[in-house]
């Protein structure tokens, strides 16, 4: 199987930086970052009328229609920028859930149109994370009560805010009351909505974990080829470029595995959860590292607010455990792998 992306994919991501360069500069982000609600309206805009909200709602709603895999290329731009927006949870995450729907769920339209046209920003309470990320700024809400789907109007919920490392991350603990009349998935039904909800978000964060971790390498790059001792480049020094080649390889190690994964949920392969899980692993393992070479390449001023680096690094650490910690993916990966019956090797990664 040719697994390579297509001219048009490329051009598409291709887009999407050139976009995020110009309007998501670190000045920008520093300032966001300082503001009491952590978020830009105009950013927020600006990415509506790139069209990028409506990436994943079907076209009959107003959307593009496009699949999993685009996604794989657009988080790593949203990690790679550290957009301060959670514009992957609303436009990818939630609106495969909202499309999952029944059709009798009256609203469904209503609310994919929204997030195609950037006017509906929802928040996501999957039972796998304690906290709620962007509730207080969310329109609505999809929360679990069990395995049921409830979707709940911000103006039922009580938010309780709580500090994060990473401060464009609002995370907060909400509580409601479960009704009929909010509940839109049974429990069946939503027990297969919540796990693909949950494999969407590892998948998500998975993206935006290996983008962050490129940003981190380019910032040590440049940072190793301008510091100067002993009236040399730090870069010249055998060293410092271990360092900086041990995060590359890890970055190229990790790609596969996430497109792979996302391969596997855009054609609803039976073991996607396990694909998902090990680019999950993958990803923190190569963000992990560009933090830590990044801080030992900087100095220590490589923490301090003057330096770039540490917005990229909170926003690594910050998202390590979202959407499952390291120990339910590598459980999800054990099972599979020790099961007796997985189909493992090279020749079994693609069927013919």
């Amino acid at each position: 199987m040719d697994f390579t992306f297509t001219d048009d994919q490329q051009t598409f991501r291709e887009a999407i930086s050139r976009f995020l360069m110009t309007e998501a500069a670190p000045e920008m982000l520093r300032e966001i970052w300082e503001t009491d609600v952590g978020r830009s309206p105009d950013l927020r805009n600006k990415i509506a009328e790139q069209g990028l909200t409506a990436l994943s709602i079907p076209e009959a709603f107003g959307g593009l229609g496009m699949d999993d895999v685009a996604w794989a290329l657009m988080t790593q731009e949203l990690g790679y920028y550290a957009i301060p927006d959670s514009l992957a949870d609303t436009a990818y995450v939630a609106s495969a859930l909202i499309a999952g729907l029944s059709d009798s769920v009256a609203q469904r339209g209503e609310w994919l149109q929204g997030i195609a046209d950037g006017s509906l920003r929802v928040a996501l309470g999957h039972p796998v994370n304690p906290l709620v990320a962007d509730a207080a700024h969310a329109d609505l809400l999809l929360l679990a009560h069990g395995d049921e789907v409830h979707a709940v109007p911000r103006s039922q919920v009580d938010v309780h805010g709580h500090s994060s490392l990473d401060a464009s991350r609002r995370l907060a603990q909400v509580s409601w009351q479960p009704s009929v009349a909010t509940r839109v998935a049974q429990a069946e039904q939503g027990r297969a909505l919540w796990t693909q909800t949950l494999n969407r978000g590892a998948l998500s964060v998975a993206g935006q974990l290996l983008g962050l971790a490129q940003r981190m390498l380019d910032l040590s790059v440049d940072y190793a080829a301008q510091r100067k001792q002993f009236g040399k480049p730090i870069g010249s020094f055998q060293a410092v470029k271990h360092h900086l080649a041990d995060v590359a390889t890890q970055l190229e190690f990790a790609k596969p595995v996430l497109y792979r994964a996302a391969y596997a949920l855009a054609h609803n392969e039976p073991n996607a959860a396990v694909w998902v899980s090990q680019a999950r692993l993958a990803s923190c393992d190569a963000s992990w590292l560009a933090a830590r070479h990044g801080i030992q390449v900087h100095g220590a001023m490589g923490y301090t607010w003057e330096v770039d680096l540490q917005m990229f690094m909170k926003r690594a650490w910050a998202l390590d455990n979202a959407w499952g910690d390291r120990a339910l993916h590598k459980t999800r990966v054990a099972e599979y792998v020790l099961s007796g019956a997985a189909p493992l090797g090279p020749g079994h990664t693609f069927e013919d």
